[in-house]
C-alpha cells in the first residue's frame, strides 16, 4: 500500500522515475544508436540495437529531443498520455540534405552502408579538429593517408595511400580528374577548405571507373552545392610562425541559377631558421585561389583560378638571385586554371566535364622547370536500374597536352585516352550484393588496356555489420617530372635507364564493419580491412647507384604491399567522441637480387581524434594526432652521417573551440605540441649548396678530400617530416544562414 501510495504521489508531482520507448524510421525499421537527449534534465541516452531506449528520473514536461544521422530530429513533451502508451514509438523522418550518401564507389548516389566498394566519408566537420591551410595538410588527419614532403627547400609533396607514393593516388573535384599530372605535386595546396562539403576514399585501385591514376586509391572533394551553403561565410587563422589563412565564401544568384563563390588566400612570409643550417625552415608563400559554382535543376558549372608564388632557400635569398648561382633558392610561379561541371540530360543519363590548364615557371638553384599542361576531359554516364540490378555504362575521353625543358620531353606531347567501362550491381538472394565492372582504354602511346573488378558485400540481418570482399586491377602511365618533385631539386642528374611502361596492379581487399550499441550511451563502429596489392612493371627511382644521380627505370620483378587497416569511432551521450585509426604495411619487392625497403614508406601509421563537448558551456575541446613509423631514408653513400632511417613521428595538437550566441565560433591551440622536428643536418652540405668545394671523378662520383671527408654533396632529399616545430594558433569562423 505504501509503495501504491508512492507512486500516486510522485505521479500527482510529476515524476514518472523511468520511461520506455523504441525509434523507428517511417517504414517502422528500429534505429540503433539514436541519442535520446533529455533537455530538461540535461541528460542523454542512445537506443540499443533494437531501437529501445530508457529515461531515468523523467518527469511531466520534459522535454525530449530524439535525434539520428540523416533523420530529422524529433522533439517532444512528456506527459501520463505519452507514458501510458504501450509501446511508445517515435518515428523519425528522413532528413535528404543530411543523407549518408557517397558516389566515388559506383559514380552514383548510393547509401554508404549500402555500397558494395567500402568508401570512408569525412564530412567538413571532421577536419575542423584541426585546421590546416590546405588540403594536402588536412588529409593526413586520414587514417591510411599520409602528405609526404619531397623537398627539404620547397616543401611540395604528394599523398600517399597506405604506403603507396602518390602518384598513385588520383584526386578528385566533385568526382572530376581535376588535380592530375603536375598539379598532384604543385596544385593540391589551393583548393578552398571552407567551400568542401564532405571528402570520400576509396584505398584501393579504382581505374575501372577513373582509369589511369588511380591505381592505389582515390580522394573525392565534393564541394558544396549552393542551395546549400551559407549567404556568406568567413574563417581566417593565424599562427606563431606568421601564417595567415582566410577563407570567404557567398551564395548568391543570378536570375535563376544559385552560385557560390569562394576566396582563399594564404601568406607567409616570415622566414624562419630554428635549425640554423641557414635555410628556411619553412617556404615561404603567397597564395590566390578563386572559386565558383553555378547551380541550376539540370546543370552544375565550377570555374577555379589559382596563383600560387613560393620559395625556399638560403635565408638572405632574394628573387633578383633566381636562377643564379650566388644564392641558392628554390622559386616556383604557379598558375592555373580549371573548369569542370555536370549536366543532367535526364534522371538516368549524365554528361561530365572538365579542363585544367596548368602553368609553371620554376627554379631549383640554376635548374629551370619550364613545364605547360593541359588537359581536356568529358564523360557520358548511363545508368538503369531493376529490382535487382542496377546497370551503369561510361564513355569518356581524356586529352593531354604536355610540354618542358627537360631531357625527357624532346617534343610537345598530346596523349589520348579513349575509354569505355560497365559495371552492374545484382542484389541476390536477401542482403547479398554482387557488383561486376570492365573497363577499356586505348592509350595513344601505349596501346589497349583492360581493367576489371568485382566486389561482394553481405549484410547480417540486423544491419549492423557487413562484410566486403573487393579484387579489381589498375594502370599508371608515367610522366617522371610531373610527379615526381625530387626529380628536380638539388640538382641531381636524372637518367633513363629504359623507356618506362606503365605501371599495372591488382588488389584484393577484405573489409568488416560493425557497430555496436549500449545502453549505456556510447555507440561504437569498427572498420577494418586486410589488403594485398601487387605490382608490375614498378618504377622505382633510385637515389643510392650513385649519390648524384637518379636512375629510373621499371623494375623486373613484383612488388607488393599488404597489411591490415583499422578504424574505430566512438560516440557517447555524455558528449565524448573519438576516431583512432591504425595502418600496418608489409612491403616486399626485389632489386638486383637484394629485397629492400622502398624509400620513404613507413610500415605503420596512427590517427586519433578526441573531442569532447562541455555540457554546460558552449566548448569543445579536441586532440589530434599523427604517429608514423621509421622510415628508410636517401642516403649520399656509406660515409653519410645522417640516420639512414626516420624516428617515430609524434605530431600532437590541441584546440579548444567556442562558439558564442551569435553563431562566431572562436578556435585556437597548440599544433605540434610535442615540438617533433627532424634532425638538424637533414641537408646534407648547406653551406656549400652549389658544391663549389666538391670534388668529383669520372663517373661524376664524390671524392672524398680532406676538406670533405664523409664524400657529401648538397643534398635537400633527405625529408620525411615539416621542419616546423611547436607553434600556437588563433582564428575565428563565422556563417550567416
Amino acid at each position: 500500500m505504501r509503495f501504491l501510495l508512492g507512486l500516486f504521489f510522485l505521479n500527482s508531482l510529476g515524476v514518472f522515475s523511468q520511461f520506455k520507448g523504441q525509434v523507428v524510421s517511417e517504414n517502422e525499421t528500429p534505429i540503433a544508436g539514436a541519442t535520446v537527449y533529455n533537455k530538461t534534465k540535461k541528460r542523454a541516452t542512445l537506443s540499443d540495437e533494437k531501437g529501445w531506449f530508457e529515461i531515468l528520473d523523467a518527469a511531466v514536461k520534459d522535454q525530449i529531443i530524439i535525434s539520428y544521422i540523416n533523420y530529422q530530429p524529433a522533439i517532444i513533451e512528456l506527459s501520463d498520455k505519452k507514458r501510458n502508451q504501450v509501446p511508445f514509438q517515435v518515428m523519425l523522418e528522413p532528413d535528404k540534405e543530411l543523407q549518408e550518401v557517397v558516389v566515388t564507389g559506383t559514380l552514383k548516389q548510393v547509401n554508404k552502408l549500402d555500397s558494395p566498394i567500402p568508401v570512408e566519408l569525412y564530412r567538413a566537420s571532421f577536419f575542423k579538429a584541426n585546421p590546416t591551410a590546405s588540403v594536402f595538410e588536412a588529409v593526413q588527419q586520414i587514417n591510411g593517408i599520409r602528405p609526404q614532403l619531397n623537398c627539404n627547400v620547397c616543401n611540395t609533396g604528394d599523398i600517399h595511400i597506405n604506403g603507396q607514393e602518390g602518384a598513385n593516388t588520383m584526386v578528385l573535384i566533385d568526382g572530376l580528374p581535376i588535380v592530375s599530372g603536375l598539379s598532384t605535386v604543385y596544385g593540391l595546396s589551393g583548393i578552398p577548405q571552407s567551400l568542401i562539403e564532405k571528402v570520400e576514399v576509396i584505398k584501393g585501385p579504382a581505374s575501372n571507373l577513373y582509369g589511369s591514376e588511380a591505381i592505389g586509391g582515390v580522394i573525392n572533394l565534393i564541394t558544396k552545392l549552393p542551395e546549400n551553403s551559407p549567404i556568406w561565410s568567413l574563417e581566417s587563422f593565424s599562427t606563431s610562425w606568421g601564417e595567415v589563412n582566410t577563407d570567404i565564401g557567398l551564395q548568391y544568384k543570378i536570375g535563376e541559377t544559385k552560385a557560390l563563390l569562394g576566396i582563399n588566400h594564404f601568406n607567409y612570409s616570415n622566414p624562419i631558421d630554428q635549425n640554423e643550417d641557414n635555410f628556411t625552415d619553412l617556404t615561404l608563400q603567397h597564395r590566390v585561389s578563386i572559386f565558383n559554382k553555378f547551380s541550376s535543376p539540370k546543370n552544375t558549372l565550377g570555374i577555379r583560378l589559382f596563383y600560387e608564388d613560393r620559395w625556399g632557400g638560403e635565408m638572405n635569398w632574394s628573387p633578383n638571385y633566381r636562377g643564379g648561382n650566388e644564392r641558392y633558392g628554390e622559386s616556383i610561379y604557379t598558375q592555373r586554371i580549371e573548369l569542370f561541371g555536370k549536366y543532367n540530360l535526364n534522371s538516368d543519363w549524365f554528361l561530365q566535364y572538365s579542363f585544367n590548364n596548368h602553368n609553371q615557371n620554376s627554379v631549383y638553384g640554376q635548374t629551370s622547370f619550364l613545364a605547360d599542361q593541359r588537359v581536356a576531359f568529358i564523360q557520358s554516364v548511363w545508368s538503369k536500374n531493376s529490382p535487382k540490378h542496377a546497370l551503369l555504362y561510361g564513355i569518356s575521353f581524356r586529352s593531354t597536352f604536355y610540354d618542358d625543358n627537360t631531357v625527357a620531353t624532346v617534343d610537345q606531347n598530346l596523349t589520348h585516352l579513349p575509354g569505355v567501362f560497365f559495371q552492374n550491381k545484382w542484389s541476390f538472394q536477401k542482403r547479398k550484393k554482387l557488383l561486376l565492372g570492365l573497363r577499356y582504354d586505348y592509350n595513344s602511346l601505349y596501346g589497349s588496356i583492360i581493367t576489371p573488378r568485382v566486389n561482394f558485400k553481405w549484410d547480417n540481418p540486423e544491419q549492423v555489420a557487413s562484410f566486403r570482399l573487393s579484387w579489381g586491377t589498375g594502370y599508371r602511365i608515367v610522366n617522371v617530372f610531373t610527379e615526381d618533385h625530387a626529380a628536380l631539386t638539388g640538382g641531381r642528374e636524372v637518367l633513363f635507364e629504359e623507356t618506362l611502361r606503365p605501371e599495372k596492379s591488382w588488389n584484393i581487399n577484405a573489409n568488416w564493419f560493425q557497430k555496436v550499441y549500449a545502453k549505456q550511451g556510447y555507440l561504437l563502429e569498427l572498420d577494418g580491412s586486410l589488403f594485398h596489392t601487387q605490382f608490375s612493371n614498378k618504377i622505382i627511382p633510385d637515389y643510392e647507384t650513385n649519390p648524384n644521380q637518379i636512375r629510373y627505370g621499371n623494375l623486373d620483378q613484383k612488388a607488393s604491399f599488404s597489411g591490415f587497416t583499422l578504424n574505430v569511432n566512438g560516440v557517447f551521450s555524455s558528449g565524448f567522441q573519438f576516431v583512432v585509426g591504425a595502418t600496418l604495411i608489409h612491403t616486399n619487392w626485389t632489386d638486383e637480387g637484394i629485397k629492400k625497403q622502398p624509400l620513404l614508406t613507413e610500415r605503420f601509421t596512427a590517427n586519433y581524434k578526441l573531442s569532447y563537448r562541455l555540457a554546460n558551456l558552449p566548448l569543445t575541446l579536441d586532440w589530434t594526432g599523427l604517429i608514423v613509423g621509421p622510415m628508410r631514408l636517401p642516403l649520399l653513400g656509406d660515409r653519410d652521417p645522417r640516420p639512414a632511417k626516420s624516428p617515430w613521428i609524434h605530431d600532437s595538437n590541441l584546440q579548444f573551440r567556442w562558439i558564442s550566441s551569435s553563431k562566431i565560433e572562436i578556435f585556437g591551440g597548440i599544433k605540434n605540441l610535442v615540438n617533433f622536428k627532424p634532425p638538424r643536418e637533414s641537408i646534407a652540405r648547406a653551406f656549400d649548396p652549389f658544391d663549389r668545394d666538391v670534388d668529383f671523378d669520372a663517373n661524376a662520383r664524390v671524392i672524398q678530400t680532406g676538406s670533405n671527408p664523409n664524400a657529401l654533396s648538397f643534398d635537400p632529399s633527405y625529408v620525411f617530416y615539416s621542419n616546423q616545430g611547436r607553434r600556437f594558433f588563433l582564428g575565428v569562423r563565422y556563417a550567416l544562414r
